[in-house]
């Protein structure tokens, strides 16, 4: 029996400056981004944006770690993170590097 996907919530902060070009940004996400993300276990993959720059992002995964690891070993995404860090406010390290992924308290299944 396979365990249930671990369901990862986090919080970022975009430059409110930055706004109109970041959502045009992930509206043209590279293919390999998109491939690399799905081949290390990133799957039902969201973002979600206030207008004030507050970003929250959603995803699942059989194993946060090695979904997280999968990435930093990922070219691409070593790219990709270094075109989306100046969009951030407060990062420690890149984007993927600065999330910390949200308590959950409560999931009706």
């Amino acid at each position: 029996m396979t365990a249930p996907p671990h369901r990862v919530c986090f919080l970022l902060q975009v430059r409110p400056e930055r706004l109109a070009e970041y959502r045009e940004r992930h509206r043209a996400v590279w293919p390999d981004m998109l491939a690399a993300l799905r081949e290390t276990g990133w799957h039902n993959y969201s973002l979600f944006l206030r207008g004030d720059g507050l970003l929250v992002g959603y995803f699942e995964t059989p194993d946060l770690q090695a979904a997280r690891e999968g990435m930093a070993r990922s070219g691409v995404n070593a790219r990709w993170q270094a075109e989306m860090a100046p969009f951030f406010i407060e990062l420690e390290g890149t984007p993927d590097e600065s999330f910390r992924p949200l308590e959950e308290v409560f999931h009706l299944d």
